[in-house]
């Protein structure tokens, strides 16, 4: 079992059930959700398969139980960003904080890119709608101008898109997610700064 690039893997290791979400995703990235099965997850791992039905009954149920465990920290750093004033400073730190989020939770950013019809079946793409619309309300300034509210989204975007786009790109992950960060705090900075001279 190979470890991520920031070692995620070696926390993750000695609980059956992370295990069991851990290396179904990367039967799913290999084959396909479709042509993965239950039986070829707990031979992957060296478990019977009531062994892994002790945790998960269907495949549908691995997806979701990673999603829950994804949109738990976003929900998290969304009531603290909330309880924070609403400064260029929580700004910045929510965006912060959000990148270590979505870098943690790679694998599966990727299963929901390459299978969005099972994450439409499945439903969990609106919970997931939602809270980028709780996210959102944190960054934005309502009373800011439109071409304000829009780099203020777009930070949230470049830290999407960078997890895809920077993928095929040469180097070190975390130089790369640092390289995305910075311009994802430079769309909130304008955003803040141009707010404050309108004020």
């Amino acid at each position: 079992m190979g470890v991520t690039m920031d070692g995620t893997k070696h926390q993750r290791r000695g609980n059956t059930r992370q295990r069991i979400q851990d290396v179904a995703l990367e039967l799913f990235a290999e084959q396909g959700y479709e042509k993965t099965s239950l039986r070829e997850i707990a031979e992957r791992l060296d478990v019977t398969k009531a062994a892994l039905y002790y945790h998960f009954k269907t495949k549908e149920e691995i997806i979701v139980s990673l999603f829950q465990d994804l949109t738990k920290p976003i929900e998290d750093l969304i009531e603290w960003g909330r309880s924070q004033p609403h400064t260029l400073a929580t700004k910045q730190e929510v965006v912060r904080r959000y990148s270590r989020v979505l870098a943690d939770a790679e694998p599966l950013f990727r299963f929901m890119h390459d299978n969005q019809g099972t994450v439409r079946d499945l439903r969990i793409g609106d919970v997931f709608k939602d809270r980028m619309r709780d996210l959102r309300d944190i960054l934005i300034d309502p009373k800011a101008e439109l071409v304000d509210q829009v780099r203020s989204v777009s930070a949230m975007f470049t830290l999407h898109a960078g997890m895809f786009l920077m993928q095929d790109l040469e180097g070190d992950f975390e130089k790369k997610r640092t390289a995305v960060l910075e311009v994802a705090l430079d769309l909130i900075g304008q955003a803040h700064e141009h707010a404050r001279r309108q004020d």
